[in-house]
């Protein structure tokens, strides 16, 4: 890997591979718009915690189901506002920082923009289409629009009844993880996938962190696992075990101790900073991140053969 986010240009080959803290420090600023997907797997973990360790602030933070990711973000301090749909700790407990922070107000308050997840998916198909807004009619009924005043009602020019709309959703960076990708950003994930690639389309710059890095060859043979081709990717990152305590598919399965033990530690502030500071502060990268995990942990993590 290398040190510096600028690409290599050899020909008409353009090499965009960098290393997370590189990636990080060219592409995200403090008061940006960021997009950190995954559904149940493939979620960004390492690099959300090289912008913990980065000290970004004043960020809004977007997703389709804030998890405990965006509980350690926020208790970080990056986070001023979040817009998400369904928060939970992976069905494992609450996000208490989350929760302190929007019911108390402890130690401040957190701006919240709330939406079903067919709400914020159509956010970013509007923003990747460039659309003014996104129609839907998932919610008639819902008490949502009365708490989110970007939620509105518009005429159907068609003569049909009234229609709720979303606005677009364009982040300035969106960040994903991923099985695969080769040198010149070529994307490939399997399994469940969520939003991650209307979100990348909808954003200005995308950063991509995968379990490895393969030959433009692996890449030709499986065209289909491709959900994000080079040109919609600006710095790709090999990280093994990049979306621990998630999972990724062929490659590791969820941490559900993790997910378990994090109800008691999120809901303690102190234990939470203090976890913060061991388990991200003090480390410099995810490759100490595992091995403070323990090899024995992690081999029961780890599955068979990879597709």
């Amino acid at each position: 890997m290398t040190a510096t986010i600028a690409t290599k240009v050899t020909g008409e080959v353009t090499d965009k591979v960098t290393d997370l803290p590189a990636a990080i420090a060219a592409h995200v600023r403090d008061g940006m718009t960021i997009a950190l997907e995954g559904f149940g797997h493939l979620i960004p973990f390492a690099a959300a915690h090289e912008i913990i360790r980065q000290g970004r602030r004043d960020l809004t933070v977007c997703r389709m189901t804030p998890d405990i990711m965006y509980d350690q973000l926020v208790a970080a301090g990056c986070v001023s506002k979040l817009v998400a749909s369904f928060f939970a700790s992976g069905s494992a407990g609450s996000l208490h920082e989350v929760r302190r922070r929007i019911e108390r107000a402890d130690p401040e308050p957190l701006e919240v923009e709330e939406y079903s997840h067919y709400g914020m998916l159509c956010r970013y198909e509007a923003g990747a289409a460039n659309l003014p807004f996104f129609p839907l009619r998932s919610y008639a009924g819902s008490d949502l629009p009365k708490l989110n005043p970007n939620i509105r009602k518009v005429a159907d020019p068609f003569g049909g009844p009234d229609i709720y709309v979303v606005p677009p959703l364009r982040p300035d960076v969106t960040i994903v993880h991923a099985q695969r990708a080769d040198r010149l950003g070529n994307v490939q994930m399997w399994g469940i996938t969520g939003a991650q690639q209307e979100a990348a389309y909808a954003a200005t710059r995308v950063i991509v962190t995968v379990e490895e890095i393969v030959e433009d060859e692996v890449v030709r043979a499986d065209p289909n696992r491709t959900l994000l081709p080079a040109h919609a990717v600006d710095a790709v990152v090999e990280v093994p075990g990049g979306a621990h305590p998630s999972y990724t598919h062929d490659h590791y399965v969820r941490d559900n101790d993790f997910y378990r033990d994090w109800e008691p530690i999120s809901r303690d502030r102190t234990r939470l900073l203090a976890w913060l500071d061991e388990w991200v502060h003090d480390l410099p990268d995810r490759q100490a991140y595992l091995a403070k995990l323990g090899a024995s942990r992690w081999s029961e993590l780890e599955t068979g053969e990879r597709a």
